[in-house]
């Protein structure tokens, strides 16, 4: 499927994009789950690095009947910070939303992420780690890993996310403009630095919490400890520097109504 030039930003309808790398499996699936749950105007566009990835097959076996569902080729460079870039510039709406295919647990976030941004936040990040959250499958040193590095780097830096290193984040199309992405594309370290730049740049932010449950229905994961430890520890340090001499005094972190209403 070619690349159009993308139509002018509508304001009520909303871009998920999906960077996936053969996730045949878990796309479909996901495909679904955000049919049956996301009640708002939306576009999905799922974003492949190669043209013979099997996630090709599962969007083009879906677009006859769900004619907002479409794939594009990055040209950019293999990697989640080129296949966001691609997105955004092909995203039709003003809000995008960014998730991982493998992820099904926070498509129930949805709704309250988009409460939040009805509410004036201009960058809205799930959350694994504060109250009403958890973390459920995939890789165990991963995973222990993302925990130590989020409680650590909260403690040095006084972030306002109590999970800057997930992948499940809304902003609108300008807010990631003004941030000026520069991380190398391993693994989803740009997200982190999409946390922190939010921050800097002194954006209304938003978090909701999320039950992560990774790699649900199987595939393999791209995780490496060595590239992946060396590009988060370079934004960890960047973030730590930045945010503790920063000014963010006019930046707080709303939760949506219901969540407040039950603490």
């Amino acid at each position: 499927m070619s690349c159009n030039k993308p139509s002018p930003p509508q304001e009520n309808l909303l871009s998920i994009l999906l960077p996936v790398r053969n996730e045949g499996i878990n796309l479909r699936i996901m495909l679904k789950m955000l049919k049956a749950v996301v009640e708002v105007p939306c576009e999905v566009i799922v974003i492949v690095d190669s043209l013979d990835d099997d996630s090709i097959p599962v969007v083009e076996a879906v677009q006859a009947d769900h004619s907002n569902v479409r794939w594009i080729h990055n040209q950019l460079g293999r990697g989640v910070m080129n296949a966001i870039r691609v997105g955004v510039e092909q995203a039709r709406g003003q809000r995008v939303l960014l998730f991982a295919a493998d992820e099904v647990g926070p498509v129930l976030a949805i709704e309250d992420m988009l409460e939040l941004m009805d509410r004036g936040c201009d960058f809205v990040s799930c959350s694994r780690y504060t109250t009403g959250g958890r973390r459920l499958g995939g890789s165990w040193v991963g995973g222990c890993l993302s925990r130590l590095a989020n409680w650590l780097f909260a403690r040095l830096s006084g972030t306002r996310f109590t999970d800057c290193t997930t992948g499940i984040k809304m902003f609108t199309v300008e807010a990631f403009r003004r941030m000026d992405l520069q991380a190398r594309p391993v693994g989803w370290a740009v997200a982190f630095e999409m946390a922190i730049k939010a921050q800097v740049l002194n954006l209304r932010l938003g978090e909701v919490p999320i039950i992560s449950i990774d790699r649900l229905y199987g595939g393999k994961s791209t995780f490496r400890l060595g590239p992946w430890c060396s590009e988060y520890f370079r934004w960890f340090c960047w973030g730590v520097t930045h945010l503790r001499r920063g000014k963010r005094g006019r930046t707080t972190v709303a939760v949506p109504t219901a969540t407040a209403a039950g603490q």
